[in-house]
């Protein structure tokens, strides 16, 4: 026979409240049930755990055996009270790949609320372009991904907002004075740096423009730099060009209506941890601002 938790539960009780009754009530059990569990207990012992049949005494074999006891007990409610925790989305661990425009605009308040209910779980934040959110999500490096992602088999999305693509320049780019009517044919002229994100764009007249660039930069920071630096113009959606840029201007166009559309995209339900299905949920109800 094993020895059960509720064998050192039991023993514990008694030693603890010197008496049988005392300890059968602070368990919910009879006393005769409690003896019972007790001498069960000694009996796969092979020895006595009291000296005397009050239970005043302990043998030394029992105080031996107490303080394991005691370890085992601590560690076991310890044990139960974080798998509860991990079922209740009060403990855990989130993974989050998202793109890094959607990582400064969005996300912040998102966390800010998530963290202020479930304040001991985790969350692991990864800024990346959409095609390396999307590997994250398939190799299960991450959990949830906030991106532009189409249709993936294996993943679950649901779309949170779009915003319009526009041209990026310097503010003192030529462009910039005078935008208001600006189509893809102002743009046949100039330096362009493609981006991962020019995919998205389905516009013909635009094809041209990307099929001339001699440049492909996919991280954000380092093309935004290009742009400051004068080497080109390029596309971005409004979200990426933060109103702290005050040497870039975001120029929507004329005739068009291209947007990126962003994505909240997870493994598959059953595969979240509730941890990760309260992240989902609080960013399915968050108040995003609007582009």
């Amino acid at each position: 026979m094993a020895i059960k938790i509720e064998m050192l539960r039991c023993f514990h009780a008694v030693v603890e409240y010197g008496r049988l009754s005392d300890a059968a009530d602070a368990l919910g059990r009879t006393p005769s049930a409690v003896s019972m569990m007790l001498k069960r207990f000694e009996d796969h012992i092979g020895a006595p755990l009291f000296e005397t049949t009050r239970k005043a005494r302990l043998t030394p074999l029992g105080e031996r055996i107490l303080i394991e006891a005691r370890r085992e007990l601590e560690h076991f409610d310890r044990t139960l009270s974080n798998i509860d925790g991990l079922s209740r989305a009060e403990m855990g661990h989130v993974r989050v790949a998202v793109t890094p425009s959607v990582a400064a605009v969005i996300l912040p308040s998102i966390i800010q609320r998530f963290i202020a209910r479930h304040p001991k779980v985790r969350i692991d934040v990864r800024d990346m372009n959409s095609a390396a959110v999307q590997q994250d999500l398939l190799h299960e490096r991450a959990d949830i991904g906030l991106a532009s992602i189409g249709r993936v088999p294996g993943l679950q999305r649901s779309r949170l907002f779009a915003d319009p693509f526009g041209v990026v320049c310097r503010a003192d780019n030529p462009l910039a004075q005078d935008w208001s009517g600006l189509t893809w044919r102002d743009l046949s002229d100039v330096s362009f740096i493609a981006n991962g994100l020019c995919s998205q764009i389905s516009d013909s007249e635009f094809k041209p423009l990307l099929a001339r660039s001699q440049l492909m930069v996919p991280n954000t920071s380092s093309l935004l730099a290009l742009v400051r630096a004068g080497v080109g113009i390029t596309l971005l959606p409004r979200l990426a060009v933060l109103p702290g840029y005050a040497d870039l201007a975001f120029l929507p166009l004329a005739n068009t209506d291209v947007q990126r559309e962003v994505w909240l995209v997870t493994q598959s339900s059953h595969l979240l941890t509730p941890a990760a299905r309260a992240f989902a949920d609080t960013v399915r109800t968050a108040d995003i601002p609007a582009t």
